[in-house]
């Protein structure tokens, strides 16, 4: 079993409580609007970070990456902010990346976890400052013999 913490749309700002909610996960992968380098910087005091960058970040910027594509315990995931497919939906983003087990995004700051056919879809929902009325979230990723399963944790710090 592999446990992965996914985060998105943390603009700066990493709560306190994102430590609890991720301890002991294996890597974080970072869906966009990072705010910067502090921001991987803290949380690669909870494990290894790949991340991407989000229409906040700055293209260029060696550690982010247009999209991440990470295969672990045969699981397929890939990883994009969502704002390259204007109003990322799931069953829009799975058209858009297929061949993958797990798609990850943020842009929208709304949680999402939903399976289109095979394939998990999931926004985190937003780690950063509170915007649009929606709770600060998190969440863990559960690899269990090419399985893939998700639970999302809200923020209260």
């Amino acid at each position: 079993m592999t446990v992965i913490g996914l985060i998105s749309d943390t603009h700066g700002l990493l709560r306190p409580d994102v430590h609890t909610a991720l301890a002991g996960v294996s890597m974080i992968l970072h869906a966009g609007d990072v705010g910067g380098d502090e921001i991987l910087d803290e949380l690669a005091l909870i494990a290894p970070v790949q991340a991407v960058y989000g229409n906040c970040d700055t293209p260029w910027d060696p550690r982010l990456a247009k999209e991440r594509i990470v295969e672990v315990d045969g699981v397929r995931i890939h990883v994009s902010h969502g704002h390259e497919l204007g109003r990322p939906r799931p069953a829009k983003v799975a058209a858009a990346y297929p061949g993958f087990d797990v798609l990850v995004h943020g842009h929208t700051h709304i949680q999402v976890v939903e399976r289109v056919g095979d394939v998990l879809v999931v926004n985190p929902g937003s780690a950063g400052a509170r915007r649009f009325d929606l709770r600060a979230s998190v969440a863990r990723l559960t690899l269990t013999d090419g399985r893939a399963e998700v639970v999302l944790v809200e923020l209260t710090g």
